[in-house]
C-alpha cells in the first residue's frame, strides 16, 4: 500500500464529536472522519471551489480529492441515517 500524501488544510476544526442529542456518547457507535475529509467538504460545499482547484489547495491529485470527498460523504450519511456519533480525528496534515 502506498504511503498517504500529507494534505494542506486551510482551516482548523475545533470540535471533536458530533452526536445525537440526549443519548450518551458511550452508548453510540462512532463514525470516524479525518480533518482532511472535513477539509474536502469545506472546500467543495462551503467555499464552493471546484475539485481541480480544491485538490491543488490541498496538495493532492484531483482523483485523490474525489476519493476523499466520496468517503467523507459516505461516512457522514451513514452517521446521520443510523444515528451514530461522528468523531473527528486529527491528522498530520499541514495547516496552511
Amino acid at each position: 500500500m502506498r504511503q498517504r500524501c500529507r494534505r494542506r488544510l486551510g482551516f482548523q476544526f475545533d470540535e471533536t464529536y458530533f452526536k445525537p442529542r440526549g443519548i450518551p456518547l458511550s452508548s453510540l457507535e462512532e463514525v470516524k472522519i479525518t480533518d482532511e475529509e472535513l477539509e474536502t467538504l469545506r472546500l467543495r460545499y462551503i467555499e464552493k471551489i471546484d475539485q481541480e482547484e480544491a485538490a491543488k489547495r490541498m496538495g493532492i491529485s484531483q482523483s485523490q480529492y474525489q476519493r476523499d470527498l466520496s468517503f467523507a460523504l459516505e461516512k457522514i450519511s451513514k452517521a446521520l441515517i443510523e444515528g451514530n456519533a461522528i468523531s473527528i480525528k486529527r491528522s498530520s496534515a499541514i495547516a496552511s
